[in-house]
């Protein structure tokens, strides 16, 4: 299936020069009395190497011909990820370079959509935000509440999120998994 400029979203699979990559970041750039650019930044999903590619804005591409399997996350070893296929119950790894940025998304027993190329799985797609635990934040101090003041936090899967002053140890909260950000307390 080819593709137009218009049509590249985030996470989408495509084919460049016979390799398969997930598209990271795309910006789309139309400047005066210059043709159009698509400026890409893949993530090769063998290696899980990221690079930047600048294409021609005319130019088509191709989608890979992946399909997307539930699974169940059960638990992550010495760089790898261990899954749980939902309908065949059958179980597989992904290594941490494939899964990048995303690995720090998943807990243990949570159930995302996993893509495969070539009955092989090479990436994962999580949802826009994640409730995750803190699982180490400093203190807040009375008085600091005055701004909007934030502090460094970790969550239970390793990710560094700034939060607002509030927010202690074992506090749940959500957070963007395109942006990393703090959304606020969970409910």
């Amino acid at each position: 299936m080819t593709l137009s400029a218009g049509e590249i979203r985030r996470n989408m699979t495509i084919l460049l020069d016979g390799e398969v990559y997930s598209v990271v970041q795309f910006e789309h750039r139309s400047a005066p009395k210059a043709p159009p650019t698509l400026t890409l930044k893949v993530r090769h999903l063998k290696t899980g190497n990221v690079l930047e590619k600048k294409l021609n804005a005319n130019q088509k591409l191709t989608a890979a011909p992946t399909e997307k399997r539930k699974a169940q996350f059960l638990y992550r070893d010495a760089g790898s990820f261990t899954f749980m296929d939902s309908q065949s119950f059958e179980q597989f790894t992904i290594a941490a370079e494939q899964l990048g940025d995303d690995a720090g998304y998943i807990v243990e027993g949570d159930t995302i959509e996993i893509v495969f190329y070539q009955d092989a799985p090479i990436s994962l797609e999580v949802p826009p935000s994640v409730t995750l635990t803190i699982a180490r934040a400093d203190p807040g101090f009375r008085g600091d509440t005055a701004s909007a003041a934030t502090k460094p936090a970790f969550t239970n899967t390793g990710v560094k999120v700034n939060v607002p002053l509030f927010i202690n140890t074992g506090d749940q909260i959500r957070v963007d998994t395109r942006t990393g950000h703090y959304l606020g307390r969970a409910e």
